[in-house]
């Protein structure tokens, strides 16, 4: 669909009076071939479900019904958005699902029901961090989203897609690449937003891998890195004793130098040694 016949989104957050809150990390999109660029990054979106949090006045909720999506279901904390989504939703019958509630409590794989699922998200600041770990944490893998495509703080941006061997490489590195191929899209400039945030934002996108190898516990490899980078200034076999009484004993048997620090061992060698550890076979 080339355009809808929906008003502007300043007119519409102005009929409504949505002023951003502060409190629920909200910074608006209104500039819908921006919200489109984001909508298509996600991929094709016919046939699929896509759920999208915290939408506020429902800019990429337009862009992902207008890119095609079969069905989008938007959860949305902030009571004062629901009348302008309802407007949306009359706008584009039968494909948008509107619910209010946190996006921390919701059940996510209930909503896809077991049809192809995309989360494509402007995610609130001060809980994205946390709903990334929920998703990438799933106990079944792989998941019930095909993909996720998000925006993130450009500083978290870096650390999810960030490489051993850097600062920015730390847990959430290790986490969200040893389930998923993650890959930073594009940024996003400050001055996009309604009101401007401090920084500047970044679209990152996350692919599940069918079967992570080598095979480790996900709850052991996150007791591994928290121990590893808890103390991210000393070497392995002092950051891991927390955990282990000997860990250069079991370093040494897995090949893994001692005397490295957290952030210059690779993803690969943080699941072999929670794979030792939680004796996975």
């Amino acid at each position: 669909m080339s355009e809808d016949a929906l008003p502007p989104l300043r007119e519409v957050i102005a009929r409504h009076g949505l002023a951003a809150k502060k409190a629920l990390g909200q910074n608006f999109l209104f500039d819908l071939n921006l919200t489109r660029r984001i909508a298509r990054a996600a991929g094709p979106l016919e046939g699929f479900t896509v759920i999208e949090i915290g939408p506020g006045p429902g800019g990429l909720t337009r862009a992902l019904l207008m890119e095609g999506a079969t069905n989008v279901i938007a959860i949305e904390r902030d009571d004062r958005a629901l009348a302008a989504l309802a407007e949306i939703s009359a706008a584009y019958p039968g494909k948008l699902t509107v619910i209010p509630g946190d996006a921390l409590q919701t059940d996510y794989a209930r909503l896809a029901a077991g049809t192809p699922t995309k989360i494509v998200a402007n995610l609130p600041y001060n809980i994205a961090t946390p709903l990334l770990i929920g998703w990438i944490g799933s106990g079944e893998w792989p998941p019930f989203y095909e993909s996720l495509t998000l925006m993130f703080q450009k500083e978290v941006a870096e650390r999810i897609v960030a490489k051993s061997g850097g600062k920015e490489f730390g847990r959430l590195s290790v986490l969200c690449q040893y389930r998923t191929t993650a890959k930073k899209l594009f940024d996003v400039n400050r001055s996009a937003f309604t009101p401007p945030p401090k920084v500047t934002s970044s679209i990152v996108q996350l692919m599940p891998k069918a079967k992570p190898e080598p095979e480790c516990r996900l709850e052991v490899l996150e007791r591994v890195t928290a121990a590893a980078f808890g103390q991210r200034r000393k070497m392995l076999r002092a950051s891991l004793r927390s955990m282990l009484p000997e860990p250069e004993v079991l370093l040494n048997e897995l090949g893994i130098d001692p005397e490295l620090r957290a952030e210059q061992l690779p993803v690969e060698a943080f699941a072999r040694l929670a794979q030792r550890i939680g004796r996975v076979p």
